[in-house]
C-alpha cells in the first residue's frame, strides 16, 4: 500500500478510484482503514486502480503544496470509461487544460455578470425563499420528506441565472427533471457504473443501472437543448438576459477560430454542470442543516435567539446581517464540516511528472485529497466527530479556519462558492427565523447517509412548526 521515494506507485490493486469511493461511502471500517494506512504510511501513500498510478494524500500542508503551490500541476481531471462517456471531457468539471481555462473564465465572469455578489441576485434569493416558506407552511407542522422542495428551490436560483427563468414547485415537468438529477447521483455509485469503468465495450452491450444513467443523463441534455434552442428564438445579439445568451454571444464572437472550445456542445455540457453542482451540492447541506438542527434542538434555540435579535420576525435575512449573526454564520459552517458532503474531494490528475513531499510523480496518476481527514483531525477540532458550533466561535465572534476546505482550494476550488454561501445563509436563516424543525412523533432521526456523488441524509421525514 505505501511506497518509498525509490519504489514505483504500487500497492492495493482496485479496479477505479469510482469503486475505492463507494467502498468509502460504504465501509465505517473502510474508513478507519484509511486513518490506519495514513498512520503506517504517511500523508502520501499509493494505491492501484488498475492501470491507474493514484495516491491519497492527508493533511492541509500537502493539500495546500499539490492544490495551490504546485496547482498548474494538478489541474487535470481523471478521466475514466464513464466519466468519459457522461461528459465527454466537455463543460466545466471534466475539462481539462485549455478547454477548462476558457470555459472555467467565462462561467465565473458571466456569473459575475449575472449578480454572482450584486444585491439583484441576493434579492431573488431572498424571493425563492419566500416561496419555499410558503410550501412548508402549507404542511401545516405535520411530518414532510424536505428532499425535493429544497432541491426545487436552490435549483430556481441557479435556473434563474442560466436559463433566465423559475420553476414553480408544481411544475410536473421540473419535478421530474429533479427526479432524474437526483437518480443519476445515486446511480453514478453502483456496481454496474463502476463495472462500466473497467469493461466498457462488454457493458455498453449489457443492461443495468449504466444504462438508466445513460438515458437520464440523455434527457437532461435534452431539456437544456430545448431551452437553448427556445433562446435562440428570440435572442437579441445585443443584449445577454442569462448565462445561454452570453455564451450564444460568444460562440457568435469566436465563430471561424479553430482554437475556440465555444460551441453548442460545450454549452450543453457547461449548463448542465451548472445546473447539477447549483442544486445538488447547497441542497444537501440545507438538508443536513435542518436534520442537525431537528437532532440539536438546544442550538436550534440559540440560533433563534439571535436571529429574533438581530432581525426580528419581520426582517428577512440577507449576507449584511451575516457579520452581527456570529453564531448562525458558525452554526452553518459546522453543517458543512459535518455534513462531509465530499469527502474525497473532486480526483485530479498529475498534468506533468512532478515531486510531492519528495516522491516521484509520473504524468496521469490519479490524485485524492482527503477532507474526511482533515474536517476531522482531533489536532483542529475540539470534538471532531460531534456537531458543535465552537469550533467557529472566539470569544463570540466568528472565526475563520484555515483546515476548512468544503470548497476544495487552488485553481479548480468550487466557482460556485460565494452564491453557494450567499444561499446557504439566506435560506438557513429564512427557514429558522419562520419554523422549529423537529422530528414527527415516533419517528427516530438519524445521521445515517446514502451512497451517491454526494454524501446526503437517508431519506427522512421532518416536521416545521410554525413560529410566531
Amino acid at each position: 500500500m505505501g511506497f518509498s521515494r525509490q519504489e514505483d506507485l504500487s500497492g492495493v490493486p482496485l479496479p477505479s478510484p469510482e469503486l475505492l469511493l463507494t467502498v468509502y461511502y460504504l465501509s465505517v471500517p473502510t474508513r478507519s482503514a484509511f486513518g490506519k494506512f495514513v498512520k503506517k504510511y504517511g500523508n502520501v501513500f499509493s494505491l492501484d486502480f488498475g492501470t491507474f498510478p493514484s495516491i491519497l494524500i492527508t493533511g492541509l500542508p500537502l493539500i495546500k503544496e499539490a492544490l495551490v503551490h504546485q496547482g498548474e500541476n494538478f489541474s487535470k481531471r481523471p478521466v475514466m470509461p464513464l466519466q468519459e462517456r457522461i461528459f465527454n471531457t466537455k463543460g466545466l468539471i471534466m475539462s481539462s487544460g485549455h478547454i477548462w481555462k476558457e470555459q472555467r473564465r467565462f462561467a465565473l465572469t458571466t456569473l459575475r455578470n449575472f449578480g454572482l455578489g450584486k444585491k439583484s441576485l441576493e434579492e431573488r434569493i431572498q424571493e425563492e425563499a419566500t416561496y419555499l416558506i410558503q410550501v412548508i407552511r402549507e404542511e401545516n407542522g405535520k411530518p414532510f420528506d424536505p428532499h425535493f422542495i429544497i432541491n426545487n428551490a436552490v435549483s430556481n436560483i441557479i435556473c434563474s441565472i442560466t436559463f433566465g427563468e423559475r420553476f414553480d414547485y408544481q411544475d410536473s415537468q421540473f419535478r421530474e427533471l429533479l427526479r432524474l438529477l437526483d437518480e443519476v447521483l445515486n446511480l453514478h455509485t453502483s456496481l454496474c457504473c463502476q463495472l462500466y469503468s473497467v469493461f466498457p465495450r462488454i457493458m455498453n452491450f449489457l443492461p443495468g443501472p449504466h444504462q438508466t444513467l445513460f438515458s437520464n443523463l440523455e434527457k437532461l441534455k435534452m431539456f437544456v437543448a430545448k431551452m437553448i434552442e427556445n433562446h435562440k428564438r428570440d435572442w437579441n445579439p445585443a443584449e445577454a438576459r442569462d448565462f445561454i445568451d452570453a455564451y450564444l454571444q460568444e460562440i457568435e464572437k469566436h465563430k471561424g477560430d479553430d482554437a475556440s472550445s465555444f460551441c453548442e456542445e460545450n454549452l450543453i455540457y457547461s449548463t448542465l454542470d451548472l445546473f447539477l453542482a447549483g442544486t445538488e451540492t447547497t441542497s444537501t447541506t440545507l438538508r443536513w442543516g435542518l436534520l442537525f438542527m431537528a437532532l440539536n434542538p438546544e442550538i436550534q434555540e440559540k440560533v433563534q435567539a439571535e436571529i429574533d435579535r438581530v432581525l426580528g420576525q419581520s426582517q428577512q435575512p440577507s449576507t449584511a446581517a451575516r457579520e452581527s449573526m456570529p453564531y448562525t454564520n458558525a452554526v452553518i459552517h459546522e453543517v458543512l464540516r459535518m455534513g462531509n458532503i465530499i469527502p474525497l474531494n473532486v480526483p485530479r490528475e498529475v498534468a506533468v511528472d512532478t515531486t510531492l513531499a519528495g516522491y516521484g510523480l509520473p504524468k496521469g496518476t490519479v490524485v485524492v485529497t482527503n477532507l474526511t481527514a482533515l474536517h476531522r483531525d482531533p489536532a483542529e477540532w475540539a470534538t471532531p466527530d460531534t456537531f458543535n458550533p465552537e469550533h467557529f466561535l472566539e470569544n463570540g465572534q466568528f472565526k475563520k479556519r484555515e483546515s476548512f476546505l468544503p470548497f476544495s482550494i487552488g485553481k479548480r476550488m468550487c466557482l460556485g462558492e460565494q452564491l453557494a454561501r450567499t444561499e446557504l445563509f439566506i435560506f438557513f436563516t429564512s427557514l429558522l427565523q419562520k419554523f422549529t424543525f423537529k422530528p414527527p412523533e415516533n419517528e427516530k432521526l438519524s445521521l445515517k447517509y446514502r451512497v451517491s456523488l454526494t454524501l446526503a441524509p437517508v431519506s427522512h421525514r421532518l416536521c416545521a412548526v410554525p413560529r410566531g
